[in-house]
């Protein structure tokens, strides 16, 4: 294990509509208020892990979940577009109510988690499965025995967690993907290791 990656993957802050319930997808929506404090809290907390590196995917959002820790590191934030969230296709701008209302088989198709479905004419979770977590192994594989922080989406993380478990695409979530978390693991080319899972102490205003 001396040349496993650390990887500190975070998903990204609060955005209007995270707190609205509308499907963000390839939308570029920016951090809200709470979002932006989040994003302090984090560089905050994170300063002091050792971190080499760090990346995000190309959406804003994300982008600006870890300019705080870039600024306070001195490091060069990398855009990997590879890590964007899936897309919903027409779906995207939509809240939960709305989709079911319009697009009932394509509400369906996402409750049941079917992987060749493409929802809105967006990602299908196979494709998009492969397109993340692609794009993840071929970052980390840059950076052997380093510890590398990476802000990326729900439905990312969701693929990082299935493939850390070994659960399959379908299997019903029952792990939580709160915006701005700590999520740790160790990657090596062969898998990656589940070593904490959704850290929110920093985002405790009472602290």
């Amino acid at each position: 294990m001396a040349q496993a990656v650390r990887l500190v993957l975070v998903r990204h802050g609060q955005t209007a509509w995270n707190a609205q319930r509308r499907l963000q997808g390839h939308q570029d929506i920016a951090l809200d208020a709470t979002g932006q404090w989040q994003a302090q809290r984090l560089a905050l907390a994170l300063s002091d892990e050792g971190i080499q590196h760090l990346y995000s995917s190309d959406s804003q959002r994300a982008q600006a979940t870890l300019a705080p820790l870039a600024q306070r590191l001195g490091l060069t934030l990398g855009l990997e577009p590879g890590l964007r969230e899936r897309s919903f296709g027409q779906l995207e701008g939509l809240n939960f109510d709305e989709i079911e209302a319009r697009f009932p088989e394509a509400a369906r198709q996402r409750r049941q988690r079917e992987p060749e479905a493409q929802p809105g004419g967006g990602e299908s979770l196979l494709a998009f499965e492969s397109r993340c977590l692609g794009a993840l192994h071929a970052l980390l594989a840059r950076h052997p025995g380093q510890v590398v922080a990476v802000a990326s989406h729900g439905g990312v993380l969701d693929c990082v967690y299935r493939a850390a478990l070994g659960l399959a695409l379908q299997a019903p979530r029952t792990w939580s993907l709160d915006n701005a978390t700590v999520n740790r693991l160790l990657w090596t080319p062969d898998a990656f290791a589940l070593v904490g899972w959704n850290d929110s102490t920093h985002l405790d205003r009472t602290a």
